[in-house]
């Protein structure tokens, strides 16, 4: 049976329906976080993958738009904090721009020397590797040089909404 693909190309993609097929995908949410020449930053995002086991490596795509990742990528170095079931209104928090995104909430310094967000289910510590303009993200590769985790069930996004798994 052969494979029926929409030939139109990338510029026929209407946005809409682009952001709604893809929301089909789970995905987890993180912040990614750093400890900025003012103090703590950070961002709520999903777009993000283990990259390569050898050496280990992620991939996160923070929006061009962002304020806070030129922030991050001139330290250069960054954690990327996997939330929880429970943390919903954190993410929601460090997705609004122009707040104190930090304000009551705990963290320790990771081996990077960014902000390792208390109570979330893992933190990856991270030196800047990459960064390419890719579309209206950048596609960014951070070296892992520090792990840690926790028990717990993870905050998932999709179609659209927050949820949890379940096991």
């Amino acid at each position: 049976m052969a494979d029926q693909r929409d030939s139109a190309g990338p510029e026929a993609i209407d946005s809409a329906h682009y952001r709604s097929v893809l929301g089909h995908f789970a995905t987890g949410i993180t912040i990614v976080t750093a400890m900025g020449n003012d103090g703590p930053v950070g961002f709520t995002c999903q777009s993000f993958s283990a990259l390569s086991l050898e050496p280990p490596l992620i991939w996160i795509a923070p929006a061009t738009s962002s304020s806070t990742w030129p922030l991050i990528a001139e330290v250069g170095s960054f954690t990327v904090n996997v939330l929880g079931a429970e943390q919903e209104p954190l993410a929601r928090a460090f997705a609004k721009s122009g707040a104190d995104k930090f304000a009551g909430v705990g963290y320790d310094l990771g081996v990077s020397g960014a902000p390792r967000l208390h109570g979330t289910l893992a933190q990856i510590d991270c030196t800047l590797s990459s960064a390419i303009a890719a579309g209206d993200h950048f596609s960014v590769v951070g070296a892992v040089v520090g792990l840690a985790s926790a028990h717990g069930a993870p905050l998932l996004y999709f179609r659209g909404g927050f949820g949890e798994f379940s096991y």
